[in-house]
């Protein structure tokens, strides 16, 4: 009888952070919706995280994130924090 190197019932957090998003043993979206702090007026944003769209704050014109091919690129200078339920 020949044992299996990781627990297939309860696997590592790294190892299902690897995995595809429709692989893992509870699938979840990779995206997700964050605050974004603009740097110029310190007014904070909601933003999708793979925004297809520049994002300019609403306050002040400056831009807030750049698309790019899969995850949205945030400008230098602007803090952010990922939304909880």
């Amino acid at each position: 009888m020949t044992f299996l190197s990781e627990d297939l019932l309860y696997p590592t957090q790294e190892t299902e952070a690897r995995k595809h998003k429709a692989k893992r043993l509870v699938p979840e979206p990779n995206s997700f919706f964050m605050d974004v702090k603009c740097s110029g007026c310190i007014k904070i944003t909601t933003v999708f995280s793979h925004a297809t769209s520049v994002v300019v704050c609403a306050n002040c014109s400056t831009v807030l994130c750049t698309p790019t091919g899969g995850k949205a690129k945030l400008t230098e200078g602007s803090a952010f924090r990922r939304k909880t339920a």
